[in-house]
């Protein structure tokens, strides 16, 4: 956890920069290359999120060291035990690529603030700090690169084990004491180790922050994102900005981000937020958890995941599934098989997720609809019938197909829209219908 010399002389230049740069990041306007990558992003459809580090050791979730109240210097010396020796970067992305996944979201720093790659701003990391020794986002990123798949780098606000860092409510049975709070120097912290991601591992597609929440308890408190988020724009312009802050977008986020819920639903009670016009997110888990729990087998089946997959898209949003790494460095049996699965299906029926929009029909019991072009597809994921209205109002129906025989689907004009006449009540995970509008 000590911070070298170098790195203090950096803190101390790049803040002052950062105090000059805020002002004029307040009026953010983004770039053609920013406005570009959130063309693509909105056309992926389908990410994988991954929550691994230190934690997985206990297999208890990535947030035992506040849930417990576990000692901040004890629970640090899991670091010296870290040998993820089936860690094997090729498979993972291969697996997620063949899941259909477009681009994966690694968590380099969460709350407990054990960094995931060689950090030269604390010894507290993978490389400086474990046995193992290797440079777990470089591997990842490498491969992400090779294998042609999008790079999204979590990075916590929060660090339930660093001095400097300002008490937040969480994380307050750590034993950490409060007397070394230094807001100035964990800002500079953070932003010298945003520097290092965003300059000596490639291109990084999204930086994907979490914990600002932390601080909810102080309305007073200055994140000072301008700075922060000019400085990522700086560095790559078209790296976008998500934060999972459970609030509507502010000036300089380039996507929004629902937490365990798709836009418009709250089920979870951290998505109540307005839809912004911003690329859409939903961060979904597969199980109960986010990090590796050794107890939690409650995995949603395939067809849930899959039906997950077409809501999100139909509410115009990506779906990012996340999936906790064990402590050994593989992907869990029952996640992989999951995906598996997904792949199967986007295999298929991939045309009616990748590139398209959330339809001119809104969602509903029955389904969602997607469109790319003049083609709308109608997922059927819930019908108890063989009829069913599309109100499509003024645009006229040219044709009605089934999406994977191709064979007409009889229909009856209103003067809103179509009847759908199927020949039997679905039962598919998803009866897709192709129409043709004008």
């Amino acid at each position: 956890m000590k911070t070298s010399v170098i790195g203090r002389r950096a803190a101390t230049l790049l803040a002052a920069w950062m105090v000059c740069l805020a002002a004029s990041a307040q009026q953010y306007q983004p770039t053609e290359d920013n406005l570009q990558a959130r063309r693509e992003f909105r056309d992926q459809g389908f990410g994988v999120f991954l929550h691994w580090g230190i934690y997985s050791m206990l297999a208890t979730g990535e947030w035992t060291l506040n849930t417990k109240n576990l000692n901040y210097l004890e629970y640090a010396k899991l670091a010296k035990g870290f040998y993820p020796a089936e860690f094997d970067a090729a498979k993972w992305v291969s697996a997620i690529k063949a899941a259909g996944a477009k681009y994966i979201c690694f968590t380099t720093r969460h709350h407990d603030g054990f960094s995931m790659w060689n950090t030269q701003y604390s010894d507290y990391n993978i490389v400086k700090g474990t046995p193992f020794k290797r440079d777990i986002v470089k591997e990842l990123a490498d491969e992400c690169h090779r294998q042609g798949i999008g790079l999204h780098l979590y990075y916590s606000h929060l660090d339930w084990g660093r001095l400097d860092y300002p008490l937040g409510r969480t994380g307050r049975g750590t034993g950490r004491p409060t007397d070394k709070q230094d807001w100035k120097s964990y800002y500079s912290f953070m932003n010298n180790q945003l520097t290092e991601l965003l300059t000596k591992y490639g291109k990084v597609d999204a930086i994907w922050f979490d914990g600002m929440w932390d601080q909810k308890e102080n309305p007073n408190f200055d994140w000072q994102l301008p700075g922060q988020y000019a400085l990522i724009h700086r560095l790559q312009p078209g790296c976008l900005i998500g934060n999972n802050h459970h609030s509507t977008p502010n000036p300089g986020e380039d996507f929004q981000i629902f937490e365990q819920d798709l836009p418009g639903e709250n089920t979870g009670g951290l998505s109540g937020q307005d839809i912004s016009q911003l690329p859409l997110e939903s961060c979904v888990t597969m199980n109960g958890m986010w990090g590796y729990k050794i107890t939690d087998q409650n995995y949603k089946s395939g067809r849930q995941l899959i039906q997950l997959l077409v809501r999100a898209a139909g509410k115009n949003a990506n779906l990012l599934l996340n999936m906790g790494p064990e402590p050994c460095g593989n992907l869990p049996a029952m996640a992989l098989s999951r995906l598996a699965e997904m792949g199967a299906w986007l295999k298929t029926y991939g045309a009616t997720i990748y590139g398209c929009r959330g339809g001119l029909v809104a969602p509903h019991d029955w389904g969602v609809t997607t469109q790319k072009g003049n083609k709308l597809y109608v997922h059927i994921l819930n019908l108890k019938d063989k009829g069913l209205f599309i109100p499509t109002g003024n645009k006229a129906v040219v044709s009605a197909v089934d999406f994977i025989t191709r064979r007409p689907v009889k229909t009856a004009k209103t003067a809103s829209g179509v009847t759908l006449l199927l020949s039997e009540v679905p039962t598919d995970i998803d009866k897709v219908i192709e129409l043709e509008i004008k």
